[in-house]
């Protein structure tokens, strides 16, 4: 037993060097690219293609990965009404595209059985985000009928949390939902499948619905010097503003990291989208107060509030720096006087987080790609820790990276719908 351990140590060793060190056998990418980055971005894909295979094989059959204690080699899980449960799915079908491997196509199969049955939960309030990350993703690469009854579906049951006098979907459920109606920014990620559905079925209902949620987010969430605020609480009857808060920031004035991430993020979504000037207005102003920011770091991973007072001795957030990333990276092709500034700053996020001070060694870190991960500091949940959605993210900014770099024209092209 002692012998295979050490064994399989030594060749995760090996293929962790060879993927990461720049001992590249993959073609070269010969653009703008950082050449510390291009150079082995293909043995990127299979170093996170391999570490997912073993994530695999820690998971029992009805569950999906949620994160990992390092202290007792413990592996947390979750069901798949959890709020993260479509990210691993979602990432298992990207590397499957980059890779071919048939045993990551195996899992991401088996996965979408595992998520099917949400389509219908009308109490999941992350469904958007969990069924397009997931079968949206699947759609892309292996579209299949069954995928799309599930996606309309599934946006048919999100609808069903909509009000209209607050024109947005309800984020959270309370004990009194009569009389407040929270929507969070986070839930910016519901609106890609809503303009899917509008695609897919020519109602236009969804499309109108996301337009207006992100209207009250802009009005309500979007402060004058484009922070963000988390959490907005509405009157239900009424739809006027009871009180914001930041549940995961340092404070309710402050910058929470991830918060920002999920705007850049959502706003630049909004504009490929409906090629609307406002919201890429709001995406360029939200990208310049995060690269304006006094307290993001030199290599731009940032700290999980921008304005935590422990700063530099506090947890950096390796999931916001990948949502940004992959954000920043879009947002370049869509911007006339930016386009560049934001693309070094999308590629500076992704040539740290792929470098091994925070890409975890093969074998390590229960099988997720990223380290260094921030949940929920304030109650001092998930700290310091892999996500599912960090590695979602940093899988999407690697082949974005890779087609600005190879070919910026297919770029946008990767986004429309199969």
């Amino acid at each position: 037993m002692i012998r295979k351990l050490i064994k399989r140590n030594l060749l995760q060793l090996l293929l962790f060097l060879l993927a990461i060190g720049g001992c590249s056998t993959g073609k070269q990418v010969a653009t703008k690219g950082n050449k510390s980055l291009t150079g082995t971005i293909e043995q990127r894909f299979k170093h996170a293609s391999t570490q997912y295979k073993l994530l695999m094989e820690e998971l029992q059959e009805d569950k999906l990965p949620k994160t990992y204690v390092k202290a007792n080699n413990f592996l947390e899980t979750s069901g798949s009404d959890w709020w993260t449960s479509g990210f691993y799915p979602g990432t298992l079908w990207a590397l499957f595209e980059e890779t071919n491997d048939s045993v990551l196509l195996k899992e991401a199969r088996r996965t979408l059985k595992l998520l099917a049955k949400q389509q219908t939960n009308d109490k999941l309030a992350d469904l958007g985000a969990i069924m397009y990350n997931s079968f949206g993703t699947a759609m892309k690469i292996d579209p299949q009928v069954s995928y799309q009854k599930t996606l309309v579906a599934s946006a048919k049951t999100l609808m069903k949390r909509y009000n209209a006098k607050v024109k947005a979907i309800r984020s959270w459920d309370t004990r009194q939902n009569d009389k407040e109606f929270v929507v969070v920014i986070d839930h910016l990620m519901n609106l890609e499948l809503l303009f899917w559905a509008t695609h897919a079925t020519g109602d236009s209902a969804y499309y109108k619905v996301a337009c207006n949620e992100a209207e009250t987010i802009w009005k309500n969430h979007i402060r004058p010097d484009y922070s963000t605020c988390q959490i907005v609480t509405f009157d239900t009857k009424t739809g006027k503003v009871k009180h914001k808060r930041n549940a995961q920031g340092y404070n309710d004035e402050s910058c929470w990291a991830r918060g920002q991430a999920w705007a850049l993020y959502g706003f630049t979504v909004l504009y490929r989208e409906t090629s609307n000037p406002t919201y890429l207005n709001y995406a360029e102003h939200i990208a310049e107060y995060i690269l304006n920011e006094p307290n993001l770091p030199k290599d731009k991973v940032p700290y999980w509030d921008f304005n935590a007072p422990d700063i530099p001795n506090t947890y950096r957030d390796a999931s916001a720096a990948a949502i940004m990333s992959a954000a920043f990276l879009e947002l370049s092709g869509y911007s006339t006087n930016n386009g560049k500034t934001y693309f070094k700053a999308g590629e500076a996020m992704l040539e740290t987080l792929a470098s091994p001070e925070y890409t975890a060694l093969l074998g390590a870190n229960g099988g997720f790609i990223l380290m260094h991960g921030a949940g929920y500091i304030p109650v001092m949940a998930e700290v310091d820790v892999p996500l599912p959605y960090a590695d979602y993210y940093y899988i999407q900014a690697l082949k974005r990276y890779k087609m600005l770099t190879m070919n910026s024209s297919n770029l946008n092209a990767s986004f429309r719908y199969p």
